[in-house]
């Protein structure tokens, strides 16, 4: 047999070794057949590729690597003595690398590329926050309105991306902000006015995940969890916002009754929005 056959023999059976295809004893039965040299045998499991990979690797990629890691550690370390338009180039730099990673890396592997993902988008939020807090813009109207900014963000790159979990968190912020605006500008509200601040924004949603369906089922869901979510927000902002709330038990005991039946008498339309 000569050594192409060989080599795409080996690789193979690699292949079933990594995919669970057959037995590992059975896998290494046949690598030491194909094997000129058993005790050379290619390195397999993450530790493994790893070793492998630093002791191909060349002194560039070590300066690079070192030299990279010295950046980061420069930058951190100075950040706060940047010009304000240097510090938001360095911010907007870090989290668009974040996100091109994270894209480039979704196709081989979902899970590594969505940490990148999600690390973006955490980066985007701490910094915009630090950045605000280091230059004394303190007021709660520019963290609101920055907070709308990355809703805003997370809601078009989660539908872009088809990221349902970055796009619920774009509408759970967007929610946030409008809570917080309601609980700035409005003195002591009746039961029933917070219930008209929510409700109607239920229904709303509600329909637009019908509407939304005809192009994105995935959208679709998350914009029916976001109106069950604001079905239920007048009673969280009882909770969490009003000092005496009144009724809330009894409140709550409604809003789930009155959920349940309008879910069973509507549930063939509902679920073919959202499956």
């Amino acid at each position: 047999m000569d050594e192409q056959h060989r080599k795409l023999i080996v690789k193979e059976i690699q292949h079933w070794q990594r995919s669970k295809l057959l037995p590992e004893q059975y896998c290494d039965f046949l690598l030491n057949l194909y094997l000129d040299d058993p005790t050379k045998r290619p390195p397999t499991g993450i530790a493994g590729k790893a070793a492998a990979a630093i002791q191909r690797s060349k002194g560039r990629h070590w300066f690079l690597v070192f030299g990279l890691a010295s950046l980061i550690c420069f930058i951190a370390l100075y950040f706060s003595l940047f010009h304000p338009l240097m510090q938001i180039a360095v911010m907007a730099a870090g989290v668009l690398v974040l996100l091109l990673l994270g894209h480039r890396l979704r196709p081989r592997n979902e899970a590594f590329g969505l940490v990148f993902v999600s690390s973006g988008m955490l980066t985007m939020l701490g910094l915009g926050l630090y950045y605000l807090k280091l230059h004394g813009i303190s007021h709660w109207a520019w963290q609101m309105l920055f907070l709308a900014v990355c809703a805003i963000l997370w809601i078009i790159y989660g539908i872009g991306a088809r990221i349902p979990l970055l796009h619920l968190c774009g509408w759970i912020a967007a929610i946030m902000v409008y809570a917080m605006l309601l609980s700035r500008n409005t003195d002591r509200p009746e039961w029933y006015e917070i219930q008209l601040y929510w409700v109607p924004a239920a229904l709303l949603f509600a329909w637009g995940s019908w509407f939304v369906g005809r192009w994105s089922k995935e959208a679709s869901a998350v914009v029916m969890i976001t109106a069950a979510l604001l079905w239920f927000m007048p009673e969280i902002y009882n909770a969490l916002l009003i000092v005496e709330p009144v009724g809330l038990q009894m409140q709550i005991i409604l809003k789930i009754a009155v959920g349940g039946i309008l879910l069973y008498a509507l549930r063939k339309r509902w679920i073919a929005w959202v499956v």
